[in-house]
Protein backbone atom coordinates (compact mmCIF):
# COMPACT_ATOMS: atom_id res chain seq x y z
CA UNK A 1 0.00 0.00 0.00
CA UNK A 2 1.79 3.36 -0.64
CA UNK A 3 1.38 6.08 1.37
CA UNK A 4 -0.92 9.31 0.43
CA UNK A 5 1.00 12.14 -0.27
CA UNK A 6 1.27 15.04 1.99
CA UNK A 7 1.30 18.71 0.94
CA UNK A 8 4.76 20.31 1.96
CA UNK A 9 3.43 22.33 4.60
CA UNK A 10 1.93 20.91 7.76
CA UNK A 11 0.15 23.93 10.06
CA UNK A 12 -0.81 21.63 13.47
CA UNK A 13 -3.31 23.75 15.82
CA UNK A 14 -4.40 22.19 18.93
CA UNK A 15 -6.42 23.06 22.32
CA UNK A 16 -9.84 23.07 24.33
CA UNK A 17 -12.58 25.10 23.30
CA UNK A 18 -14.48 24.14 26.39
CA UNK A 19 -11.45 26.17 28.29
CA UNK A 20 -12.38 29.57 26.64
CA UNK A 21 -9.01 31.22 25.55
CA UNK A 22 -7.16 27.62 25.25
CA UNK A 23 -9.47 27.11 21.97
CA UNK A 24 -7.54 30.08 20.26
CA UNK A 25 -5.88 26.77 18.65
CA UNK A 26 -8.88 25.30 16.77
CA UNK A 27 -10.00 28.62 16.22
CA UNK A 28 -7.35 29.39 14.17
CA UNK A 29 -7.77 26.22 12.49
CA UNK A 30 -11.18 27.63 11.57
CA UNK A 31 -10.72 29.77 9.92
CA UNK A 32 -7.50 28.68 7.97
CA UNK A 33 -9.95 25.82 6.65
CA UNK A 34 -12.03 27.93 5.53
CA UNK A 35 -9.62 29.86 3.36
CA UNK A 36 -8.53 26.04 2.00
CA UNK A 37 -12.00 24.51 1.11
CA UNK A 38 -12.04 27.70 -0.74
CA UNK A 39 -9.17 26.92 -2.82
CA UNK A 40 -6.65 29.64 -1.33
CA UNK A 41 -3.88 27.24 0.76
CA UNK A 42 -2.39 25.45 -1.63
CA UNK A 43 0.31 22.90 -0.77
CA UNK A 44 -0.78 23.76 2.91
CA UNK A 45 -2.42 20.96 5.29
CA UNK A 46 -4.39 21.64 7.77
CA UNK A 47 -4.57 19.64 11.26
CA UNK A 48 -6.35 19.65 14.70
CA UNK A 49 -6.22 17.72 17.78
CA UNK A 50 -7.03 18.14 21.38
CA UNK A 51 -3.91 17.44 22.40
CA UNK A 52 0.06 16.59 20.89
CA UNK A 53 0.48 12.84 21.04
CA UNK A 54 3.78 10.78 20.26
CA UNK A 55 1.75 9.75 17.01
CA UNK A 56 1.16 13.14 15.80
CA UNK A 57 5.22 12.58 14.97
CA UNK A 58 3.94 10.90 11.93
CA UNK A 59 2.12 13.80 10.39
CA UNK A 60 5.23 15.67 10.11
CA UNK A 61 6.94 13.01 7.59
CA UNK A 62 7.28 14.52 3.70
CA UNK A 63 7.01 17.98 5.15
CA UNK A 64 9.15 20.85 4.58
CA UNK A 65 7.83 23.07 7.31
CA UNK A 66 5.44 22.53 10.62
CA UNK A 67 4.17 25.60 11.97
CA UNK A 68 2.22 24.22 15.80
CA UNK A 69 -0.02 27.01 16.47
CA UNK A 70 -1.28 26.82 20.31
CA UNK A 71 -2.68 29.64 23.12
CA UNK A 72 -0.54 30.73 25.68
CA UNK A 73 -1.25 32.46 29.30
CA UNK A 74 2.62 33.57 29.16
CA UNK A 75 3.39 34.72 25.33
CA UNK A 76 3.81 39.00 24.95
CA UNK A 77 0.39 40.17 23.15
CA UNK A 78 -0.65 39.01 20.80
CA UNK A 79 1.69 36.57 19.74
CA UNK A 80 4.87 35.18 19.39
CA UNK A 81 6.56 32.95 16.83
CA UNK A 82 9.94 31.48 17.50
CA UNK A 83 11.42 28.22 16.08
CA UNK A 84 11.58 24.48 17.86
CA UNK A 85 14.23 22.19 18.15
CA UNK A 86 13.29 18.51 19.16
CA UNK A 87 13.47 18.05 23.07
CA UNK A 88 12.82 15.01 25.11
CA UNK A 89 11.10 17.10 28.07
CA UNK A 90 9.35 14.85 30.68
CA UNK A 91 6.12 15.58 28.58
CA UNK A 92 7.88 12.48 26.24
CA UNK A 93 6.47 9.78 27.96
CA UNK A 94 2.92 11.17 28.63
CA UNK A 95 -0.14 11.64 26.67
CA UNK A 96 0.08 14.83 26.20
CA UNK A 97 3.21 16.32 24.42
CA UNK A 98 5.15 19.38 23.49
CA UNK A 99 5.96 20.27 20.45
CA UNK A 100 9.93 19.97 20.85
CA UNK A 101 8.95 16.38 22.06
CA UNK A 102 6.54 16.04 19.05
CA UNK A 103 10.05 16.34 16.84
CA UNK A 104 11.84 14.46 19.11
CA UNK A 105 9.65 11.45 18.87
CA UNK A 106 10.06 12.44 15.12
CA UNK A 107 13.57 12.04 14.96
CA UNK A 108 14.24 8.74 16.58
CA UNK A 109 11.40 6.91 14.85
CA UNK A 110 12.70 8.22 11.06
CA UNK A 111 16.79 8.40 12.27
CA UNK A 112 16.45 12.32 10.46
CA UNK A 113 16.33 15.44 11.39
CA UNK A 114 12.62 16.61 11.12
CA UNK A 115 11.44 19.28 8.93
CA UNK A 116 11.44 23.03 10.24
CA UNK A 117 9.31 23.57 12.63
CA UNK A 118 8.09 27.10 14.50
CA UNK A 119 5.54 27.51 17.06
CA UNK A 120 3.14 29.99 17.26
CA UNK A 121 1.72 30.87 20.50
CA UNK A 122 -1.16 33.48 20.41
CA UNK A 123 -2.05 35.01 23.75
CA UNK A 124 -4.96 33.70 25.60
CA UNK A 125 -6.20 35.17 29.13
CA UNK A 126 -9.38 33.56 30.37
CA UNK A 127 -8.73 29.37 30.45
CA UNK A 128 -12.23 28.23 32.58
CA UNK A 129 -14.27 25.82 31.93
CA UNK A 130 -17.32 26.40 29.81
CA UNK A 131 -16.17 30.02 29.25
CA UNK A 132 -15.83 31.67 25.27
CA UNK A 133 -12.72 33.68 23.80
CA UNK A 134 -12.63 36.36 25.67
CA UNK A 135 -12.61 40.17 23.49
CA UNK A 136 -8.89 40.56 24.13
CA UNK A 137 -7.99 37.16 22.56
CA UNK A 138 -10.22 37.31 19.96
CA UNK A 139 -8.61 39.88 18.70
CA UNK A 140 -5.12 38.62 19.30
CA UNK A 141 -6.57 35.45 16.80
CA UNK A 142 -6.89 37.79 14.30
CA UNK A 143 -3.49 39.30 14.16
CA UNK A 144 -2.52 35.67 14.20
CA UNK A 145 -4.37 34.36 11.62
CA UNK A 146 -3.21 37.82 9.71
CA UNK A 147 0.84 36.75 9.98
CA UNK A 148 -0.23 32.98 9.64
CA UNK A 149 -2.11 33.72 5.99
CA UNK A 150 1.05 36.00 5.23
CA UNK A 151 3.45 33.09 5.60
CA UNK A 152 1.46 30.55 3.91
CA UNK A 153 0.26 33.03 0.91
CA UNK A 154 2.09 35.57 0.57
CA UNK A 155 5.37 33.90 0.26
CA UNK A 156 4.92 30.39 1.50
CA UNK A 157 8.41 29.52 0.72
CA UNK A 158 10.34 32.10 2.06
CA UNK A 159 12.53 32.26 4.95
CA UNK A 160 10.37 32.43 8.15
CA UNK A 161 12.89 33.48 10.28
CA UNK A 162 12.57 37.00 9.29
CA UNK A 163 9.29 37.15 10.96
CA UNK A 164 10.03 35.26 14.19
CA UNK A 165 9.07 36.99 17.52
CA UNK A 166 10.78 35.10 19.97
CA UNK A 167 9.07 32.29 22.36
CA UNK A 168 9.42 31.92 25.79
CA UNK A 169 9.63 28.56 25.32
CA UNK A 170 7.93 25.47 23.70
CA UNK A 171 5.75 24.62 26.32
CA UNK A 172 2.98 26.23 26.38
CA UNK A 173 -0.77 25.78 27.72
Amino acid sequence: MQAEPVNPVLVFAWGNASRGDDGLGPALFDLLEALRLDGRLPGVDLLTDYQLQVEHALDLQGRDRVLFVDASVSARAPYELGPLLPERDVSYTTHAMSPGAVLAVYEQINGQTPPPAYLLTIRGYEFDLGKALSPQARKNLQDGYTLVCELLTDAPDSDWEQRLVPTVNSRQG
